[in-house]
């Protein structure tokens, strides 16, 4: 029934030549429907076409703040059409985090439990749009239901796996995927070939989480290939320009790539002869577009798994010269696939000779006119490289890099620097590409590079004197990058003197070289020079006065960084004698061996946002862990302990600082030295967006322990949550445990950190599921202060108990954590405090006290938020004065000075305090603040 106001109303709209006029009628209908609205006693025609007025407002760009309940009323009726804008209305006015989800839920839960397929649809299109977590929770199981239900029809089953996709998708610590994979997998043996291509992408997206969950889909997803390929049993609807369902055979080949090779020889012949006859179809000649491009789909994915399987195989032989044909295409997309699927081979082989045979070619296609088919050539050059062509490999590479793409030069970049480390028969070799890289491919070298290079020479004695030769050769040339400079900061200091006697490289003359730039670069490649000055100091005393120069220059910079390396080093430089100079400028002694930190790089790189690829870009050691292999990892069993033995391993564990250390990957420092690992953020990036859900009454238990160690964070008469922390500079570790007061199961226990920008949070383990009666489980966090954090992190821990239950937290994870005491003179204290000055390095606050002062209890919060007092400086008896670094592994450290006076008389503090960065001083100054009151 057509609905003449909105046909009217819309040419109206239509009919408008302007803004004006538009705003105008759009005004004047809103306020008509508004008044309708509020008067009630409307039919539901009328209801559904003021709502349909509405959503045509929305989409025209015009916000719509009201008539979102008469959508939501709308649902529950009978008739089709009304249900139908009722649900239209809600999935394009409401969003996951309106607070109008809640009301929806049973409306669409009564739908969901309807015998009316068509409502059943409606219902899913919703949960699919909306997709918030509250209703996946809420109504997840009846999707599953649904789905499972043998009185489904065939296209409600499709919608709700795709429903539950993408649910999954969103929030997969919601759905018990290893609890509903057996029914969930016997869906691929369903007689509608569209409910089971619907069902493999579900299952496509669970396997790559729980594989050995989802084993059981191997034997039914081959037995289902060779129905439709070898038996050709299938329905007529589903052909597709003569080939049967090609979506279908995409996807299932596709989805045993995730698994290893079956172990049971009749589905491993079976598996073979679906391979051998895709392959024989494929010397069949397309008939048109859109069969050659079904029929190569096809193909490319049964080639991928046929590499999968075994790579050695005559299958994967008779494929290597299809590849070849494929890679000289005319069609773009068919080479992009030609070279993604050699790559694939390359990556997985150790017999790389036929594709040899195509080098030139590969090369060639580093020109191709299509960026996407220009980056596949690269992978496949990549993991197509050993020590017999490696030269050739990387010098066409650099050659090309001068007119590669901008989107391109980074990676190339981390892959040269790989396959030159990784092949190189000789190390000049690798010094002279890796310097001339770092000098033509400038902005492009990140710091993963030159960490690499200083690793590799200083492991490598016979490397040392060559390096600074070539080093202090790249630095005289005119246009010398910032890299470069770094990379010749720590060499010189360290190996400078090996070349001290060649003319051009004397003592003064490599000085010059590094100094003469020193004005122009950062401040942070500024403080590593200042490291390589104090070491030349060690090794020519010559040039000793035209160093302390310099440091005396700097002693007076604003930045704190400079500004103590300067005096610290000017001291070091001036003593008596020279042991302590001699301690600290000692050799840098050789780096660990171990996995470089440039292919934990370029796998960051190349990660996926949707499935997980199967095979990794480079050699075959880089494919060892596949995650085919994932199913040999999830048997392992977490070990329980208790909190205290994890407290315990903390404590007996050696959390470094970054002065004189190296990292697990290795990373010089700009003191010469290492910062610890960045380490990959186990949660999720904020937002910080469950602040408005915190759970009642949180605060009581934060309060206690934001100036303690460890203690209860909540409890309530079904969980307890308790915390235990140590901290040290820039690092920490928490030790979480999870406590089940009930005598019942607590089941999909999950648990989510959302942490702030600047804090790196990572958890040690994957935490279990399920919490048996009057137990509890742990969890250990490693935390990294990266740069100053403004907030604290925030947790969510969900499980059920009848119902999904959710608890949202703050974790006592606050600034003053990753402060360190330290004690000042009075003189160095005022000295300080003066040079720092006032706004807005300084933040001052007068305010009472909620109680009588006691002196004793300020002292200790000050103490308890790592701040040493420092006594005897204050002039003023009662007065307390308190100094601390606040560290981060990125930004730096921060100096704290803080000034507290208590009037006892009048209970009312005053606090300053001067840090050399406003956002601390501020922070600080809050937190200090509330524990005083």
């Amino acid at each position: 029934m057509a609905m003449r106001g909105l046909t009217v109303f819309i040419a109206d709209i239509r009919n408008c030549r302007v803004r004006e006029l538009e705003e105008k009628r759009i005004n004047k209908e809103m306020a008509n429907i508004r008044q309708k609205f509020k008067d009630g006693n409307l039919s539901g025609y009328d209801k559904k076409k003021y709502v349909c007025k509405l959503l045509y407002m929305y989409i025209l760009g015009w916000d719509i703040d009201f008539g979102h309940m008469e959508a939501v009323n709308l649902i529950s009726s009978t008739k089709y059409s009304e249900k139908q804008i009722g649900y239209l209305g809600i999935t394009l006015l409401m969003h996951e985090n309106s607070d109008l989800v809640r009301l929806v839920v049973n409306s669409i839960r009564k739908d969901l439990d309807d015998n009316n397929e068509i409502h059943n649809c409606l219902a899913l299109h919703a949960i699919a749009n909306i997709g918030g977590r509250e209703m996946a929770e809420s109504l997840a199981g009846d999707v599953h239901r649904l789905l499972v239900s043998p009185n489904s029809k065939s296209f409600v089953k499709k919608k709700a796996a795709l429903t539950m996709l993408r649910l999954f998708r969103k929030h997969p610590d919601v759905i018990p995927a290893p609890d509903w994979a057996e029914r969930i997998t016997n869906i691929i043996d369903d007689y509608d070939l569209g409910v089971c291509l619907s069902v493999a992408s579900l299952i496509t997206a669970l396997a790559q989480q729980y594989p050995e969950s989802f084993m059981m889909a191997v034997p039914k997803a081959i037995m289902r290939l060779h129905k439709v390929i070898v038996e050709r049993d299938f329905s007529a609807d589903y052909v597709y320009y003569k080939i049967p369902i090609p979506w279908l055979q995409v996807k299932l080949l596709r989805l045993l790539q995730y698994f290893p090779p079956t172990e049971d020889p009749n589905m491993a012949e079976m598996l073979h002869n679906v391979l051998q006859t895709i392959i024989n179809n494929s010397q069949e000649t397309p008939r048109n577009v859109q069969h050659n491009n079904a029929q190569n789909a096809i193909l490319f994915e049964a080639i991928n798994l046929a590499i999968h399987l075994d790579c050695e195989s005559d299958i994967v032989r008779q494929a290597t010269n299809i590849l070849a044909r494929f890679i000289l295409s005319k069609e773009t997309n068919v080479r992009y696939l030609g070279l993604e699927t050699m790559a694939h081979l390359a990556a997985v082989t150790d017999e790389l000779d036929e594709i040899k045979k195509h080098e030139e070619t590969i090369i060639l296609s580093l020109r191709d006119k299509d960026i996407s088919v220009r980056r596949r050539g690269l992978d496949l050059l990549y993991s197509m490289c050993d020590v017999s062509n490696a030269k050739t490999i990387v010098s066409e590479l650099i050659r090309y890099l001068h007119i590669a793409d901008y989107a391109l030069r980074e990676e190339m970049v981390l892959k040269i620097a790989i396959m030159t480390e990784k092949y190189a028969t000789e190390h000049s070799w690798y010094v002279d590409v890796i310097l001339q890289l770092i000098s033509s491919a400038g902005d492009h070298v990140g710091e993963e590079v030159w960490y690499r290079v200083v690793q590799i020479v200083t492991n490598h004695e016979n490397l040392q004197e060559y390096a600074a030769k070539m080093v202090l050769h790249y630095m005289s040339s005119p246009h010398c990058h910032e890299n470069m400079l770094k990379v010749g900061g720590y060499i010189l200091g360290e190996y400078g003197h090996l070349i001290a006697n060649i003319p051009g490289a004397s003592p003064i003359e490599q000085f010059n070289t590094l100094h003469a730039r020193f004005g122009l670069c950062s401040l942070g490649t500024r403080a590593l020079l200042l490291s390589t000055y104090i070491k030349f100091v060690n090794l020519f005393p010559e040039i000793k006065g035209a160093i302390l120069a310099v440091f005396n220059q700097y002693r007076h910079v604003l930045d704190a960084e400079l500004q103590q390396r300067a005096c610290e080093y000017m001291a070091i430089a001036t003593m008596p004698t020279d042991d302590l100079l001699q301690t600290v400028c000692e050799e840098m002694p050789q780096f660990p061996e171990r996995e470089s930190a440039l292919l934990s790089r370029l796998n960051e790189k190349t990660n996926q946002t949707e499935d997980k690829r199967t095979w990794n870009i480079g050699g075959k050691d880089s494919n060892e862990k596949t995650p085919a292999n994932l199913i040999a990892a999830s048997r392992e069993k977490n070990e329980s302990t208790s909190v205290d033995d994890l407290v315990s391993g903390m404590n007996n564990t050696n959390i470094s600082s970054s002065a004189g250390t190296k990292d697990e990957e290795g990373k010089p420092t700009a003191n010469g030295s290492s910062n610890p690992a960045s380490q990959t953020n186990a949660a999720s990036k904020p937002g910080l967006a469950w602040k408005d859900q915190l759970a009642p009454g949180y605060e009581i238990w934060y309060n206690r322990l934001r100036d303690g160690a460890d203690g209860v964070l909540y409890e309530d008469s079904i969980l307890q949550i308790g915390v235990k922390s140590e901290y040290h500079g820039h690092l920490g570790r928490l030790a979480m445990y999870f406590g089940n007061k009930t005598h019942t199961q607590l089941n999909s226990f999950s648990v989510t950190v959302e942490a702030p920008e600047g804090l790196v949070i990572a958890s040690s383990h994957t935490l279990a599921t399920s919490i048996g009666p009057s137990t509890q489980i742990q969890q250990l966090y490693s935390l990294e202060c990266q740069q100053i954090v403004t907030e604290v992190p925030l947790i969510r821990i969900s499980y059920q108990a009848g119902s999904i239950q959710s608890i949202y937290l703050k974790l006592p994870v606050t600034l003053s954590r990753f402060i360190e005491p330290i004690q000042l003179s009075s003189a160095d204290f005022f000295a300080r405090w003066k040079q720092i000055g006032g706004s807005p390095r300084e933040v001052q606050v007068v305010f009472k006290s909620s109680e009588k002062i006691n002196l004793e209890k300020a002292r200790s919060i000050i103490v308890s938020n790592r701040l040493g007092v420092c006594d005897n400086v204050d002039p003023k008896p009662g007065n307390f004065v308190a100094t601390g670094v606040y560290n981060t592994s990125l930004s730096g450290k921060v100096g704290c000075l803080v000034r507290l006076e208590p009037n006892r008389e009048t209970d009312m503090y005053r606090l300053t305090v001067r840090t050399t960065s406003d956002i601390v001083s501020k922070q600080l100054k809050e937190l200090l603040q509330l524990a005083l009151l």
